[in-house]
């Protein structure tokens, strides 16, 4: 009689797992699968992060790109896997939290596919514009967006990312139209602001930084409650006349669901470990990160906290999910 290959593929998977159990962990090469091209913000985060861990625990763990459909494409591939901590997941919080919101069927469960392991970095957005825009500052851009409606430009790594939702938050709160402009990840977007293909942008601050500084983009206010050590001098989007206004994000590493305890408990120790280092925390403050220190059902809790946040958004702004 064959076996079906649901059952055969369960016996597998059984048997896989308790493999894993029996073996410390990790005995062979670990994957981390991002959905973002290298150069990404979740990049060069979880890259150190991997490089520290495979010196930690005497085995290699390697980050594998698959950039696309704004982080769905990796995540999907994730909460397929093997649930033995052989293959996890870093990504930005929006690609768990808005992204899939977007999509009238995704492809997976945010809240219960994968096993939340540690959030790795907290930051806020910083508010960018093209040297070419005549706006030095956010009252001068509400002005000029009123004047000109869907004149400006505004890009983002894609469809429901949290640079998209922080711009839909913006207009909605400022009552403005401009135009959104999706591409496939942050490189893409980032070049064509440089190269002035595009008026303005959401993003991470650990990666334009350097432009800012060199007068390549203009930044016009950062997003979180308070000013940003990294740019003391740039004010607030809140103390610029949008009260209340306010867009944060975060990183984070998970595994699937089904992932033994006794391996997301280890993941965690070990990450919470080298995120308190002084050269991971200097790392992360030349990036304008944050090093959050929480437990594992800490971390589960502000993907679902974020979850709804993003919901009320999306209904807000009359996004329909396609």
């Amino acid at each position: 009689m064959t076996i079906p290959r649901a059952a055969a593929l369960a016996a597998v998977l059984v048997l896989g797992v308790s493999l894993a159990r029996a073996q410390p962990y990790p005995a062979k090469q670990v994957r981390v699968i991002l959905g973002f091209p290298p150069g990404d913000t979740v990049d060069i985060l979880v890259r150190p992060l991997a490089q520290r861990l495979s010196e930690s625990f005497g085995q290699p763990f390697v980050v594998e790109n698959r950039p696309g459909a704004t982080g769905l494409i990796a995540n999907e591939a994730v909460a397929r896997a093997a649930p033995d901590g052989y293959v996890l997941l870093g990504a930005p919080g929006s690609s768990l939290t808005s992204s899939p919101q977007m999509h009238a069927r995704p492809p997976f469960d945010a809240l219960r596919d994968f096993a939340p392991i540690a959030q790795i970095g907290a930051f806020g957005y910083v508010f960018i514009a093209h040297p070419g825009v005549p706006a030095s500052n956010v009252r001068q851009l509400v002005a000029l967006a009123r004047a000109k409606p869907g004149f400006l430009t505004y890009g983002s790594p894609g469809i429901g990312s949290g640079f998209h939702l922080a711009g839909e938050l913006f207009t909605s709160m400022a009552h403005v139209r401009m135009l959104h402009v999706p591409y496939k990840g942050g490189v893409a977007v980032l070049n064509d602001m440089l190269a002035g293909r595009i008026d303005l942008m959401f993003f991470s601050l650990a990666v334009t930084q350097p432009h800012i500084r060199a007068g390549k983009l203009r930044a016009l206010g950062v997003t979180g409650v308070k000013r940003d050590p990294l740019l003391p001098e740039v004010p607030t989007v809140d103390e610029s006349g949008l009260k209340g206004y306010e867009m944060t994000g975060w990183h984070g590493v998970l595994a699937p669901a089904g992932t033994p305890p006794a391996i997301l408990d280890r993941l965690n120790s070990e990450i919470a470990r080298l995120l308190q280092t002084a050269e991971m925390k200097q790392l992360w403050a030349q990036r304008g990160m944050g090093t959050p220190s929480v437990t594992r059902a800490g971390f589960a809790q502000v993907i679902k906290s974020d979850h709804e946040k993003y919901a009320k958004l999306i209904r807000s702004a009359g996004i329909t999910p396609q």
